[in-house]
């Protein structure tokens, strides 16, 4: 029998979203937050703007992209570029977990435009070089939150293509290399790699995504949420912090006290540099463990943020599917009655395992002591099971 660790983690929080708070976090850090103050007054106004300037600064995004702060987290970003670039292209959509799904849904069931999918089971990345990035418009997913599969590089996008690439990057953005002038639209929310409260999306677009939004008005109605432009023109109010509609000034501050921290340790590449050595400590781990592995297939699309893992112990797979969900869903409850991992089931569509958050908010030493409490658990299960027979 595995014996009991004694060391926990200091932070408990592994959950891919929301996710951990920065180091050092606590309520005092949104002491100077506007609050009871309108989002358009001047104040309102100069917060917006600094998280949109924070931002490029941090993500180093190129001085000709438009940033905006939109409604309804990644999902309304994604949607809104979707529904206000997507008509005059073919479109192509990659999918190969639940959110990539959803834009697969969007594409074919609400815009009805027919697109070429590009569907993998997860773990498995689509063949990118059967995508035409060349002449068709593509919306694709850049880390799979819900498979722990990422795209490893930019490579398979047409440098000199004709159509617009929509990347949902919001488990990507902060973590790992975004090649900008791969990419027409980018998208991410607060509450991900930055660990800032939910709700509020970015949305981010280069001069071309800029041009289609000028040039190309959708064949369906817009809500008002998703309008970008008026009277032909991009509404560059919404890219200077005037935002669409109103925005929490308490997650603004949070957003903004994250940024900051981001530029204390060293930016980009500190952030970068801390989830590699996160998601490192968790790959290290399952390299040595045999009850466990990836559910990445190919280890050059292993995700840095959203590490997804299933069982692998033959026992226990012997028993079937249902067995093996119920075994992985006793380790993620016993772990969370011990308060030393909290919200590391996987995805609720995707298989059955282990989901634990290696963003660069969480401490590497604090995955560094979940471990022995993960074989902790799979031998208090086994056992269990083994009793149970």
């Amino acid at each position: 029998m595995t014996s009991r660790p004694t060391q926990r983690p200091r932070v408990p929080h592994f959950s891919s979203g929301p996710c951990a708070k920065r180091p050092g976090w606590s309520p005092a850090a949104l002491a100077d937050a506007a609050l009871g103050r309108s989002h358009r007054s001047p104040l309102g106004k100069a917060k917006l703007a600094r998280a949109i300037d924070l931002t490029r600064s941090v993500l180093q995004v190129p001085a000709g992209y438009r940033i905006g702060i939109v409604p309804a987290s990644d999902t309304g970003a994604v949607e809104m570029a979707m529904w206000t670039m997507l008509g005059p292209k073919p479109v192509e959509v990659a999918a190969w977990e639940a959110f990539g799904k959803e834009w697969v849904t969007d594409a074919l069931k609400q815009l009805k435009i027919a697109p070429r999918i590009h569907q993998t089971p997860y773990g498995i990345l689509p063949d990118l070089a059967a995508i035409d990035t060349q002449r068709s418009d593509v919306v694709f997913t850049w880390n799979g939150t819900a498979a722990g599969v990422k795209v490893p590089d930019g490579d398979w996008i047409a440098a000199d293509r004709e159509g617009l690439t929509i990347c949902d990057a919001t488990s990507a953005a902060f973590a790992q290399p975004l090649p900008w002038d791969k990419l027409d639209v980018v998208t991410f929310s607060w509450q991900k790699v930055m660990g800032g409260e939910a709700a509020h999306g970015m949305l981010i677009l280069s001069p071309r995504a800029v041009t289609r939004l000028e040039s190309h008005t959708p064949s369906w109605p817009l809500p008002k949420i998703f309008r970008l432009t008026k009277d032909g023109k991009l509404i560059e109010g919404i890219f200077k912090g005037d935002t669409i509609n109103t925005p929490s000034m308490l997650a603004v501050e949070d957003y903004l006290d994250t940024l900051d921290w981001a530029e204390r340790i060293g930016g980009l590449p500190a952030l970068h540099a801390r989830a590699d050595a996160n998601a490192r400590a968790i790959y290290d781990w399952v390299a040595r463990t045999p009850w466990i592995a990836p559910l990445a297939v190919d280890p050059a699309t292993y995700s840095n943020t959203g590490v997804c893992l299933v069982i692998a112990d033959p026992d226990v797979l012997a028993r079937g599917d249902a067995a093996v969900s119920a075994f992985a869903a006793g380790i993620v409850e016993r772990l969370d009655r011990e308060g030393v991992a909290l919200d590391i089931g996987a995805y609720r569509d995707a298989p059955a395992g282990l989901r634990i958050w290696c963003g660069a908010t969480v401490e590497t030493a604090d995955l560094e002591a979940l471990t022995p409490w993960l074989d902790w658990a799979f031998a208090e299960e086994k056992a269990a099971l083994t009793r149970a027979a």
